[in-house]
């Protein structure tokens, strides 16, 4: 299994120099498993994945599975720039995503609208298949996914990955609090060698004014990995506001308490055997 990331700032992209080493695009996580690919929701990181798909494969026919935690903007800006979508040569993406708030093929079609877009989904000539997705396992060949809900103004999914080669955890934009939540973001945890974890604030932040906005700290996010077992905390989702010194600092903390932990970055891979 190889762990790409491609987007992992919360809220915003912010490109701006003091961001640099860690990165300004928003969510995009990219796995492989042997041949098989899948993807963790479509920030604008999705569009530079985009460019790589296109340059790796050359014309040959891109088959991908997307996972889509939920639409919030930061999520889903990257959509309408994925190249790979708009070519009909034989490439298909498998959409999963929840319909509670509204479908995905509707958030799609209502984003790429006049006149906030001047491309209509139409021009997206790739087969697309859209799957609804509620709490519970998924088969996907030798690939099981575990879908769980994260608390989060106006919901969020969150995926636990079980491969041969082992366990990878996606929990992005999830706050800390209610006992269900708690309870079930560390059952999805539970003992995975690679947790991705929402870490957007600093615990001062969080306490002193940013309650009730659906992220977390990371305090809270090293309290999830030592109470499931994960091997590995990977802190993800990036405040906009906090630069590559501020990202520094936050891990150098979270080490003194739980040692394997890193800072999500742009372009960082991770592979397990």
């Amino acid at each position: 299994m190889r762990i790409k990331f491609w987007g992992v700032r919360g809220s915003i992209p912010t490109p701006q120099p003091e961001n640099q080493r860690y990165g300004g695009n928003t969510s995009c996580v990219e796995v492989r498993v042997g041949d098989s690919i899948f993807i963790f929701d479509c920030g604008t990181g999705f569009r530079t994945l985009g460019h790589q798909l296109q340059s790796e494969f050359k014309g040959r026919p891109i088959l991908a599975h997307v996972f889509v935690s939920h639409f919030h903007w930061d999520h889903i800006q990257g959509i309408p720039f994925f190249r790979p979508l708009y070519d009909d040569s034989g490439n298909r993406f498998m959409f999963h995503s929840s319909s509670r708030t509204r479908s995905l093929r509707r958030v799609m079609d209502e984003q790429m609208a006049s006149p906030y877009f001047p491309v209509a989904v139409t021009e997206m000539k790739a087969r697309q298949d859209f799957y609804e997705v509620e709490p519970g396992p998924i088969q996907l060949g030798d690939v099981s996914v575990q879908v769980a809900w994260l608390n989060h103004p106006q919901g969020c999914l969150g995926f636990r990955m079980e491969t041969k080669q082992g366990v990878l955890v996606y929990a992005t934009d999830n706050e800390p609090g209610p006992a269900e939540f708690d309870k079930s973001v560390r059952k999805l945890a539970e003992g995975a060698d690679v947790l991705i974890y929402d870490s957007q604030y600093l615990p001062e932040e969080y306490e002193a004014e940013r309650r009730g906005w659906g992220h977390s700290h990371w305090r809270e996010a090293v309290n999830v990995a030592m109470e499931s077992g994960a091997k590995e905390l990977v802190l993800y989702h990036h405040d906009p506001d906090h630069t590559d010194v501020c990202i520094d600092k936050v891990v150098q903390d979270a080490r003194n308490y739980y040692p394997k932990v890193r800072a999500a970055s742009e372009g960082m891979e991770i592979v397990l055997e």
